[in-house]
């Protein structure tokens, strides 16, 4: 086959690569933006990197404006660039300098997406559902807790959003340090405004006891949670029951009414990332946190491992010197972390980002990054804390999906933004918009997708696409739609064990 296509996108004038869009053969040949015709050399799947310039051995391949590595071998334009002649530039622990940036200005937004419809609970917090949350303290009691959610969510159904539980196997041998952050991460959720009512049951014997646990939860929520220890009571479930009954109750009395957006919290994160997740979904999610941020509300940002290599395009737009400091002990730390566990720093991306295009983790680095958008730093979150600010936050967690969509979902996040390039079906504690990168997809997996951004591609502005998605996002806050894993009862938690670093 031997025809001229376009079916290519090239991202920065001077980047040593462009993007296929399709899977391309050997002989099809590329019209660049300069006039110059790239003839391609080799088979190469869509999503992956054809060179465009040729490169030396040891020279640093240029994407996104920015080193992805550095090539193993010569490489002649149409080479498709890969694991077998490209790879990380990184290595080690860095210092690095505060040069600030302020180049980021607010957006206006449309006035229909100023406000949305959410819960306003007495302490003033705003949740967007009116859900019963089952948190059990050990993980023994996993069986009594799922099956007491099951009968809530029948025999409450139209009086609440449902009753949900998240089984966790943690809570019984655990002490000091690791027994904390598991009780920290489950405050963090019994807190969260988007359950109405909160049921924390503990079986009695464990070290994560219910009463410690009580005693941790700050008294202006203390009216939205009962507690049950298993062991005391003759029928738990009956006991479990009586209490779902008296939250439904409080829940009742709580209407939806109009609050403005910058009530609104967004979780960011990537998944199943594929080559084009950096160049579509990923600067999308960017653009919402930017006109969220803009409204004055709050976008979180976390995947901290999935920050190397495009760290200080963050540090930069620290607010201040304090963050700037917190984003490096941040940084520092969790590679520390990785050298203590005798694992090589940058053992990344995943065989299945690689499967999509990705090949070098500062290459995915720089696509992950972008779900931040553009505006400040305004705060560094520990492991399993609230965030305190409005505006853009990192919070500390790993890269893996249920380990980040729960401690975002701790965070205070009411809707996780998850973008893939491969897809997935799981869904965290608080609605999960999945984002595919490309129509092809969005359309094979319409169970799991809620949004396809792949639409960037078609001819439609990233402005016309990010007001869509938030659009969408405010119909989803305001209970006039559900997202595909709610639709489902996809929900699950993860609960990072080793700690934290700041």
């Amino acid at each position: 086959m031997n025809t001229m296509i376009r079916d290519y996108i090239a991202i920065q004038k001077q980047d040593d690569v462009v993007i296929a869009l399709r899977d391309m053969e050997a002989g099809d040949t590329l019209l660049l933006d300069g006039g110059e015709v790239l003839t391609v050399t080799e088979q190469i799947p869509r999503g992956h990197k054809i060179a465009v310039h040729p490169i030396e051995q040891g020279q640093d391949v240029i994407k996104y404006g920015f080193s992805i590595g550095r090539a193993t071998q010569p490489i002649k334009p149409g080479q498709w660039i890969h694991s077998h002649n490209l790879h990380t530039g990184l290595s080690g622990t860095l210092d690095y300098e505060y040069a600030p940036t302020a180049d980021w200005q607010p957006s206006e937004l449309p006035q229909h997406l100023k406000t949305f419809d959410g819960y306003v609970r007495p302490n003033g917090e705003v949740g967007i559902r009116n859900e019963l949350w089952i948190i059990n303290t050990v993980g023994c009691i996993n069986k009594i807790c799922e099956a007491l959610a099951r009968m809530g969510h029948a025999e409450l159904a139209g009086r609440v959003d449902g009753v949900y539980h998240f089984p966790h196997p943690f809570g019984c041998s655990q002490l000091g340090d690791d027994l904390e952050y598991t009780r920290q991460l489950l405050t963090s959720l019994v807190l969260h405004p988007n359950a109405a009512g909160v049921l924390v049951i503990g079986l009695g014997c464990e070290n994560n006891q219910v009463d410690e646990f009580a005693a941790g939860i700050p008294a202006e929520y203390a009216g939205k949670i009962r507690y049950l220890k298993a062991q005391e009571v003759e029928d738990e479930l009956e006991a479990g029951m009586a209490y779902l009954e008296e939250l439904a109750q409080l829940a009742e009395q709580e209407q939806r009414q109009p609050v403005p957006l910058s009530a609104l919290k967004l979780g960011l994160k990537c998944g199943g990332s594929d080559g084009l997740s950096g160049i579509t979904a990923n600067p999308l999610v960017g653009k919402v946190a930017d006109l969220l941020v803009s409204a004055g509300g709050t976008a979180i940002l976390t995947e901290v491992p999935e920050m190397f290599g495009a760290e200080t395009i963050l540090m930069n737009r620290a607010a201040s010197p304090q963050v700037f400091q917190d984003m490096v002990q941040l940084i520092n730390g969790f590679k520390q972390y990785f050298v203590d566990h005798g694992q090589n720093i940058y053992e990344n991306p995943s065989p299945g980002n690689k499967a999509g295009g990705i090949t070098t983790l500062e290459e995915k680095s720089l696509g992950c990054t972008q779900k931040g958008g553009h505006s400040q730093v305004v705060d560094v979150q520990r492991y399993g804390h609230r965030v305190q600010r409005t505006g853009l936050n990192i919070v500390e967690a790993p890269g893996n999906d249920l380990v980040s969509v729960t401690a975002l979902s701790a965070a205070g996040a009411h809707i996780v933004l998850f973008t893939t390039g491969r897809g997935t079906p799981f869904g965290g504690p608080v609605p999960t918009v999945k984002i595919a990168t490309q129509s092809e997809l969005a359309n094979r997996k319409k169970h799991w997708i809620d949004f396809n951004a792949g639409q960037l591609l078609e001819g439609r502005t990233m402005e016309q696409v990010g007001l869509e998605l938030l659009e969408q996002i405010v119909d989803i806050a305001s209970g006039r739609l559900e997202t595909n894993s709610e639709r489902h009862g996809f929900r699950e938690i993860a609960i990072f064990k080793d700690g934290v670093i700041l």
